[in-house]
């Protein structure tokens, strides 16, 4: 279904798209609003602090297996702003890969993910400088710092450089390299289930799938520049509101994909949680048309605060990364007369895959429009499955997929297996393929309760809890009994001055499961560990569900 042979780059395509509209405001946070010539001004200058640091690729792609890295990487420990959406694009510019780095990890974790990188350079804002200084003797490889200055008060870390300084004495011009599709852009999975691992993307192939490369539903790909730019400027200049934090994937995606369809981002101004009232003031403020959020934990806040003022110019919220009940999607809906909520469903090794739109008198969940070269796989692996038919197998992706695990060939051929001599990314998740055009989507395995010889799957059972009015959170997981070999226990967060027994919700999930589904126990905790992204830590709830 591809209809274009153009190999991209993120910076061609920046520079193509800020050329036909220079002056249209692409990044919005409180005061500060930035065009795309200063974008591009921005990333430049970045650029070629990067390589004037010696900074950039090393050994190219071709002489390079699949789980191999040839450029220096830099990580991003940065809150939602312009500082990382210009880290990234100067991070392309200057050939060195850019990757995420979530900043709720504790000492361990942050060192763990560094290491792993074999990470270079890192742009950090000054509130985690004390963090970072404490991992910085185990680094030997860390050779470039740049901190963002903040209200936090840290100073400055002893080699670091401040990043308004770095741009100041930086050319705007950008560095004497050429970047090549064939460039990374490394996404560092969650590690909510397992350890963080690094998906390699080429640039073309991410910038296809989820950087607004392609049309989502007739897989035709943009055929040059001058069409991309092209596009951009007919675009209205809508504005899109990005809630989760830029250390999650499809955040990213919802930037990059803005950028090359000529539309404005808005971040919110606080940035170290959800302040769902200044979201919607910001909403109102700024005319935004689209706000994308991460499941229930950020959307039953916003439409909270929207029932509050009691209006909204919203027309759409995008929900990825994490389960949206139904009930949730109803109460936007009702908040708000006439909006629609998009689910996107795809994952860091396969990029966008699947769509669901829910309507005022149409709400559901679960079922999903497969895009350009989704399929579902076989158990075994051996084949595709056919719409229609009735095995469960697991969601797959074709075509535009990552070369693989950074440093690691074993997960890397397990994850892209061949299948009929086309390579797949098959990352885990279960699925059946009901007809043509609907994918039902079943859930993570690595979070499969296997129940007496059952197998259940831990969203369908969130659903059924989350739709009590009690229950402001929850997840699911199983632990070890003698009888079943598992259970399911929900770990529930109830709302405020709400009371509620375990009894009632297992009975209210009875209208929904089968009885084998039930939960054989419900724990009480005064809140649900989540990721900044809010998708849910599967890890903790295991602990909470054995203790």
């Amino acid at each position: 279904m591809w209809s274009s042979t153009m190999q991209f780059t993120v910076p061609a395509a920046l520079d193509a798209v800020a050329a036909a509209i220079p002056d249209r405001v692409l990044l919005i946070q409180g005061d500060r609003r930035y065009t795309y010539a200063d974008v591009v001004e921005r990333s430049n200058r970045l650029a070629s602090y990067l390589h004037s640091r010696g900074l950039g690729c090393h050994t190219p792609r071709s002489s390079l297996a699949g789980h191999e890295v040839g450029q220096d990487l830099l990580g991003i420990y940065a809150y939602n702003g312009n500082e990382f959406v210009e880290t990234l694009l100067g991070s392309f510019r200057a050939r060195v890969a850019p990757f995420n780095v979530n900043y709720r990890y504790v000492k361990s974790e942050l060192q763990y993910l560094l290491a792993d990188a074999g990470t270079t350079a890192l742009v950090y804002h000054a509130a985690f400088a004390p963090r970072v200084a404490e991992i910085l003797p185990d680094l030997p490889l860390l050779k470039v710092l740049i901190q963002i200055a903040d209200d936090s008060g840290n100073d400055l870390l002893e080699g670091a450089v401040d990043y308004e300084e770095a741009l100041a004495s930086s050319p705007a011009e950008p560095p004497p390299v050429e970047p090549s599709p064939d460039d990374l852009y490394v996404l560092y999975t969650g590690g909510t289930t397992g350890m963080p691992k690094g998906v390699l993307w080429r640039q073309h192939d991410i910038f296809v799938t989820s950087f607004g490369g392609r049309n989502l539903f007739d897989g035709s790909v943009i055929e040059s520049y001058p069409a991309l730019a092209e596009r951009a400027a007919a675009g209205p200049g809508t504005k899109l509101m990005i809630l989760p934090p830029l250390i999650h994937g499809a955040a990213q995606w919802g930037v990059m994909t803005a950028l090359t369809t000529g539309q404005s981002v808005v971040f919110a101004s606080v940035v170290d949680h959800l302040d769902a009232d200044e979201v919607v003031a910001t909403i109102e403020r700024e005319q935004v048309m689209v706000a994308t959020v991460v499941g229930d934990a950020m959307a039953r806040p916003l439409a909270a605060a929207i029932e509050k003022v009691g209006t909204t110019p919203l027309a759409a919220v995008a929900n990825g990364g994490a389960l949206l009940t139904p009930t949730t999607k109803q109460r936007l809906i009702d908040a708000k007369p006439g909006l629609v909520v998009i689910d996107g469903v795809g994952s860091s090794e396969t990029g966008a895959q699947l769509t669901h739109m829910s309507a005022p008198g149409a709400v559901s969940t679960g079922q999903f429009k497969p895009g350009p070269d989704t399929v579902v796989v076989s158990e075994d692996l051996g084949s595709v499955l056919a719409p229609g038919h009735d095995g469960i197998g697991w969601l797959g992706q074709r075509g535009y997929v990552p070369l693989g695990y950074k440093g690691d060939a074993k997960k890397t051929e397990a994850t892209f297996p061949v299948v009929d001599g086309v390579r797949y990314a098959v990352p885990g998740d279960r699925a059946r393929h009901l007809e043509v055009e609907v994918i039902e989507l079943l859930g993570r395995d690595s979070v499969t309760i296997n129940s007496g010889g059952e197998k259940i799957f831990a969203e369908e059972v969130e659903t059924a809890i989350a739709a009590h009015p009690a229950v402001a959170d929850v997840v699911v997981a199983g632990r070890p009994s003698e009888r079943w070999g598992q259970e399911v226990v929900a770990v529930v967060a109830l709302e405020d001055g709400a009371a509620v027994e375990a009894d009632e919700l297992i009975t209210h999930a009875a209208t929904s499961l089968a009885r084998y589904k039930l939960p054989k126990a419900i724990v009480f905790r005064p809140v649900i560990e989540r990721s900044p992204a809010g998708k849910a830590d599967y890890r903790w709830a295991r602990e909470q569900a054995g203790a």
